[in-house]
């Protein structure tokens, strides 16, 4: 999947005056849009439109520089309606207008082409398992935080710290099947799952409930599979985020038969009460069958 993954990232290189087409671009790893772009964001830690916009301004940022043609040219062939779209996108990325790099010879940023390769460690093998669920519900507490691949998650760290006894206690009662407790839910707002961007995040039990208490809310997950990988006595958090960078870098690539479907991350964590700072438990990801 990973030489895919290459041939994919060529169709950027030669198509960076047009819209970039993730589809098409899906369709040579031979899967899914939605997966392609999750496993895109979290192999290279930005989304797909992010590295585009910046490989197209690097290129942009040359020509700019080698002064041949006007910048409303090179704006007009790097896919901005006008040169005013042109400078803010230039600037951000840059730090300095398109006029003022040309005038000074500022030095500019550049982003490099991704390529991906497979790194083997012998410590990184996991256990898996995939397990069919018929449609159940996830209830709890929700907040919008942003996502984070690595690190403490502060604005979701004080979203949990603000959850008192009583409601844990009412999370925890809902609870009727796997995966079993009060679990941390993540639901990505933006298809392609960037570092930084919005992520709706529950405290919530897996139940066949129909009643929401109050100050809770519900999500429903329908029938379909998930590959769970356990885990036991990771370091907290550091260990147990790069689970999701064992699935996407290591576990997809080496099953191409799945792919990932739209739906929530789960993760069942269970702090060891002699030492907090590693934890048991699980992370559940929705899965399918790869069609083609």
């Amino acid at each position: 999947m990973l030489d895919r993954l290459n041939k994919a990232l060529e169709q950027v290189e030669s198509n960076l005056d047009e819209p970039v087409d993730a589809a098409a671009m899906a369709r040579t790893v031979l899967t899914s849009e939605h997966h392609f772009r999750r496993m895109f964001s979290a192999l290279s830690g930005m989304p797909l439109s992010e590295y585009v916009r910046r490989r197209r301004l690097t290129l942009a940022g040359a020509e700019v520089m080698e002064g041949r043609d006007t910048l409303l040219d090179i704006a007009v062939r790097y896919g901005y309606g006008s040169a005013e779209a042109f400078g803010r996108a230039f600037r951000a990325m840059h730090g300095v207008s398109p006029g003022e790099a040309r005038r000074t010879g500022a030095a500019l940023n550049s982003q490099s082409r991704l390529a991906f390769r497979l790194t083997v460690e012998g410590n990184t093998a996991m256990r898996y398992r995939i397990i069919e669920k018929e449609a159940f519900r996830l209830i709890g507490p929700r907040a919008r935080v942003p996502l984070v691949y690595e690190g403490v998650n502060q604005p979701m760290v004080e979203f949990v710290k603000g959850i008192d006894d009583a409601t844990s206690k009412k999370i925890e009662a809902l609870s009727d099947q796997e995966p079993h407790g009060i679990l941390g839910v993540t639901v990505a707002l933006d298809p392609d799952g960037g570092e930084g961007s919005d992520v709706d995040y529950y405290q919530a039990a897996a139940t066949s409930a129909a009643q929401v208490p109050e100050g809770m809310a519900a999500l429903e997950e329908p029938t379909g599979a998930w590959v769970v990988f356990p885990f036991e006595r990771f370091a907290f958090p550091e260990a147990i985020q790069r689970i999701w960078a064992y699935a996407y870098s290591e576990w997809f690539p080496s099953n191409p038969a799945y792919q990932l479907r739209p739906g929530s991350n789960m993760l069942r964590v269970e702090y060891d009460e002699q030492d907090p700072g590693v934890a048991s438990g699980e992370l559940w990801l929705p899965v399918e069958k790869s069609t083609v």
